[in-house]
């Protein structure tokens, strides 16, 4: 879409908590449909096949507490050839929302592959999510060793340490 519209979308987003009940992420009707019909009638304004409106369409019912409307919208974005760096948010936040209704074994499988491309500023979102996904398959030391990993580099000092530290929850040495 051109930049006016993503403009527009941005500033939309930036008011998500001036409405009531939002900010909670409460699944309040008032302030969370008023919020939704703002992004919807942005949605309109897009040609009927494209990704962005069901991305934009599900990040507006995940964000005001609507996982399970959330998820086939993500998958919907996607299949329709969402990619880049929106794709990889879809991945990420459908991997969350999978998470949220009980499916963290999807989230996982989504999100593992995520590891393993071109690094950008959501890398640490990616390794977050995951850790949230196996820490709800039981698999803490995992997604402790995704978190320590993704905090080293940020860290004034032990940053070695740390990545050590999280090297070894998952490959200890003998």
């Amino acid at each position: 879409m051109n930049r006016d519209w993503e403009d527009r979308v941005t500033a939309a987003w930036a008011t998500l908590d001036d409405y009531p009940d939002t900010a909670s992420n409460s699944s309040s009707a008032t302030g969370a449909a008023d919020f939704r019909a703002v992004i919807d009638a942005l949605v309109a304004e897009l040609p009927e096949d494209s990704p962005l409106g069901p991305f934009e369409r599900a990040c507006a019912w995940d964000s005001t507490g609507h996982s399970d409307r959330a998820v086939p919208l993500y998958r919907e974005a996607l299949a329709r050839g969402l990619d880049g760096y929106k794709g990889r948010r879809a991945k990420i936040q459908l991997s969350s929302s999978l998470r949220n209704t009980g499916h963290a074994e999807e989230g996982v499988k989504l999100l593992t592959p995520e590891l393993d491309a071109p690094s950008d500023e959501l890398d640490d979102a990616v390794r977050a999510c995951l850790a949230l996904c196996l820490s709800s398959l039981g698999r803490d030391r995992e997604g402790l060793s995704l978190v320590l990993g993704a905090l080293a580099p940020h860290l004034p000092r032990y940053q070695r340490s740390m990545a050590n530290y999280a090297r070894l929850l998952v490959d200890p040495e003998d």
